[in-house]
């Protein structure tokens, strides 16, 4: 059994039963909870757009910078994390996230422009990312290895609940409230952790001295290559990628600044990112499919929304009632994944996890336009099994080979591929959509033929009925009425391809977790930290 001495990189002790001091394992659920915080305001304004976007008196094109700012400026700072965590120490860095992650909410509920907005919810977003990360680090530092795979399973429940009842929270805010409300329920909370997280936690200590050494040019560059590139793909399917001057333009400029950063980060002595991180296979795989991962988690999150906004018509109250099933199975299974993957090798658990994606996204290959709860309901079961399943086994999978020194900086860059992951996955939802409803567009609108008795049929009922409705050219309101239907059969069907896709993905990346190398047991782990 491990000894109650500190361990090696500064790690708080252990406690006979492998667990931290009372006061550590409280500023690490604050932690956590901040972590939630943090990704949570990623998908809570999705739902309540429209009521920002009046109260703002913003375009439909502005508006979209709301989330994608957020994103941008988060997708900067997680990797940078890694390298202000060895400076300021762990918990002076989530200090600080935390606060100015407060101090933002704030600023972006009192914005009364766009343009405002778009700064404020850059700050948040900036300062905000830290909190993920570092949480991860903190994770490691404070159980060390014995204890990773139970911890995990309730950073996993949390990284995965955040996103998914973002939507559904955001929409019931601002029903029962305004728009306001939604960044205005982090002040308390983000005060709590803050002097929490400050009083509690000290895992660590700071090396002032870094912070003279950082690598402005490497800095530069990762903001240009990665903010750059998180806009691409957020923006790409909307403006039809580079046909749209200022995607092209901001490929362009992201492309220069990523050979000009990776140039750095190989062969600066402090490099901004520490990208040898990656020699380790485990971590380099690990972290590749943590990126899939993100597109079952953030793809999946937006899809069945867009479905069940734009075909089935429901508000964004009606939309969470439908959507809280993932959450629920996610909930219930949870200890079980744990278990499984602490009593069986986490490989196996990984490759149970995406086949449960895969199969979650086969059931809903047949969606029509008539599906609602019962019908999304075994495929949300399904998707909450698999999504809890990746999340717990592929952290341990990608962190247990690694040495502790290099925990902080692999904290960021896990978390920024899994983001990544999930912006590519919303980028090829969004192409595959666009590009399929288009095609069933043409299809379809080939059979729609006047000619044809049972299409002659229905546009004279149609015309019949607006005449009943008293409505100004009936029979154009019939046309009308017709080509949405065409459309939004059209859409159904994309929806459809899109879920194929999906499964066929999750099935062939299945595979690739046996051919990691097995993390080691708990008892070879607590015989080395014995010793």
């Amino acid at each position: 059994m491990a000894s109650a001495a500190a361990t090696t990189d500064g790690a708080v002790p252990e406690t006979e039963s492998g667990m931290p001091p009372w006061p550590q394992l409280i500023g690490f659920l604050l932690m956590a909870f901040g972590m939630f915080m943090a990704v949570l305001d990623i998908q809570i304004v999705s739902a309540s757009l429209t009521q920002i976007q009046a109260g703002l008196s913003a375009s439909a094109d502005e508006i979209s910078w709301v989330q994608t700012s957020y994103l941008v400026s988060e997708v900067v700072m997680i990797p940078l994390s890694g390298f202000l965590a060895r400076a300021l120490s762990t918990k002076w860095l989530f200090v600080l996230s935390s606060a100015g992650f407060t101090i933002a909410s704030v600023l972006c509920a009192t914005a009364t422009s766009i343009n405002e907005m778009i700064v404020y919810r850059s700050i948040q977003g900036f300062v905000g990312g830290a909190m993920i990360p570092t949480m991860y680090a903190g994770m490691f530092l404070m159980f060390g290895r014995r204890a990773q795979t139970g911890v995990s399973v309730a950073v996993s429940l949390i990284v995965t609940l955040a996103p998914t009842i973002g939507p559904a929270l955001g929409g019931w805010i601002s029903e029962v409230a305004s728009w306001h409300w939604l960044f205005l329920v982090n002040i308390i909370p983000g005060i709590i952790i803050t002097v929490g997280v400050w009083a509690l936690v000290d895992v660590d200590k700071p090396d002032l001295p870094l912070l003279r050494r950082i690598d402005l040019i490497g800095l530069l560059t990762m903001a240009l290559f990665l903010g750059g590139l998180d806009y691409v793909l957020e923006e790409g399917a909307r403006h039809d990628w580079f046909a749209d001057q200022t995607v092209l333009t901001v490929f362009i400029v992201a492309s220069l600044a990523a050979v000009v950063f990776f140039w750095r980060a190989l062969t600066e002595d402090e490099p901004i990112v520490n990208l040898r991180i990656f020699a380790n296979s485990n971590f380099l795989t690990g972290g590749l499919l943590g990126a899939v991962i993100g597109i079952g988690l953030y793809g999946l999150v937006y899809l069945y929304p867009l479905f069940l906004a734009r075909v089935a018509l429901l508000s964004s109250g009606q939309i969470g009632a439908t959507l809280w099933v993932t959450g629920l199975s996610m909930l219930l299974v949870a200890p079980l994944t744990g278990m499984m993957a602490r009593r069986s090798d986490p490989r196996r658990v990984l490759l149970f996890g995406f086949l449960m994606l895969a199969l979650s996204t086969w059931m809903t290959r047949g969606i029509t336009d008539e599906w609602r709860f019962a019908e999304l309901f075994w495929p949300q079961v399904v998707r909450g099994v698999g999504l809890i399943a990746c999340l717990t086994s592929v952290s341990v999978t990608s962190f247990a080979t690694l040495p502790m020194d290099q925990i902080k900086d692999a904290g960021g860059m896990f978390t920024l591929m899994r983001n990544l992951g999930g912006a590519m996955g919303l980028a090829m939802i969004n192409t595959i959509v666009l590009w399929r409803t288009n095609h069933h567009w043409a299809r379809l609108s080939e059979s729609v033929n006047p000619g044809r008795p049972e299409v002659q049929a229905q546009l004279d009922a149609l015309t019949a009925n607006a005449t009943l409705q008293g409505l100004a050219d009936p029979d154009a309101v019939a046309v009308r009425e017709i080509g949405h239907q065409v459309m939004e059969q059209a859409m159904v069907m994309a929806y459809a391809d899109c879920f194929t896709v999906l499964s066929w993905m999750f099935v062939i990346v299945a595979i690739i977790p046996m051919f990691l190398k097995r993390p080691p047991t708990l008892a070879s782990v607590a015989a080395a930290e014995s010793h």
